[in-house]
């Protein structure tokens, strides 16, 4: 692989992570107008608890379609293997099925499980086949207050296995079983995440095709991030990231810190590191413009970096990536 190669494929799965990110936690565990709430957000942030650590959104059939997720697909040597899988597993195929998800991330009180995930699909889905098939893997069905849940393993901790369940037509939720019985109960009203009016008030603030919304300082503390990245860093409390893929990507990810102190601090590592991007870059065209695009924003305990990289930037980008 050349250099140039490594230097698409990089920023392909930047793009990847970011605007399909949440799909991930679907599998595990950058807005239409129609999506959205009086309060500001996804209506199905209703059925995520108020005590949520983190939440995400993506709108997948929008991503699926754009022109640089096919541009990324037509290039990287990605297999898909996981995606085929839950297919099998399950009969949704994320490509087709699923128009847009939120996922939700819970603190756990037990050691052993340090944090319990949901995530909530919108679109077209075919019950009967879905359990049909999940029984046919060994999944165990119950009727949770008249609603069919079916779970995949029993998994470990309070919050158990991987479970799904049908909410009502063309919603399912997926995760972790007390979180999915936690959705069917919020249903019919209760203390769910759209009470929680400081994460409520950060997921207005955001628009795009794929954003998250968390307590920074929460999943540090229960280990939810990469050994050693939050010593590293300035004491965060929250962050919000949003980005609009299409023929390009544009978006912004932004951090609060606890202080005007930390907030400086934090603003001189980001600064350290779009210098030593742009002259790393200073002789390579095709990237340097995304690296160009970099923009330090922010004023008191608030610091962001946008971003902006243009179809034609990726096009130029792919084609210098292409073996010579």
């Amino acid at each position: 692989m050349t250099a140039r190669t490594r230097y698409f494929v990089i920023a392909s799965l930047l793009v990847l992570m970011v605007g399909l990110g949440t799909g991930l936690v679907a599998y595990y565990v950058g807005l239409p107008e129609g999506a959205f709430t009086r309060l500001g957000g996804p209506d199905e942030l209703q059925l995520v608890p108020r005590t949520a650590s983190l939440v995400a959104y993506a709108d997948v059939h929008e991503i699926m379609l754009s022109d640089l997720r096919q541009k990324a697909r037509q290039f990287l040597p990605v297999r898909e293997d996981g995606q085929k899988e839950f297919e099998t597993q399950t009969g949704i195929n994320i490509e087709t099925d699923i128009d847009h998800i939120v996922a939700g991330v819970v603190p756990e009180v037990s050691p052993a499980v340090p944090f319990g995930g949901v995530v909530l699909a919108r679109g077209r889905f075919d019950d009967v086949k879905i359990e049909a098939l999940m029984r046919e893997h060994g999944s165990d069905v119950e009727d949770y207050h008249g609603k069919r849940i079916l779970s995949a393993g029993k998994g470990e901790g309070p919050r158990g296995g991987l479970s799904l369940a049908f909410i009502e037509p063309g919603l399912v939720a997926v995760g972790s079983t007390s979180l999915v019985r936690s959705a069917v109960d919020l249903k019919n009203g209760g203390d769910n995440a759209t009470a929680n009016a400081e994460l409520m008030n950060r997921v207005r603030s955001l628009n795009g095709n794929a954003w998250a919304v968390g307590r920074f300082d929460a999943l540090a503390a229960q280990g939810g991030l990469p050994a050693g990245l939050a010593t590293q860093l300035p004491p965060i409390t929250w962050f919000a990231a949003s980005s609009y893929i299409d023929s390009g990507f544009r978006g912004v990810v932004r951090a609060e810190t606890r202080d005007e102190e930390a907030a400086n601090n934090l603003r001189e590592v980001i600064r350290g590191f779009v210098a030593l991007a742009k002259l790393q870059t200073a002789s390579k065209p095709a990237i340097k413009s995304a690296v160009d695009s970099l923009d330090i924003q922010g004023t008191g305990t608030t610091v962001g970096l946008a971003f902006d990289v243009p179809g034609e930037a990726i096009d130029a980008l792919h084609s210098g990536a292409r073996p010579k």
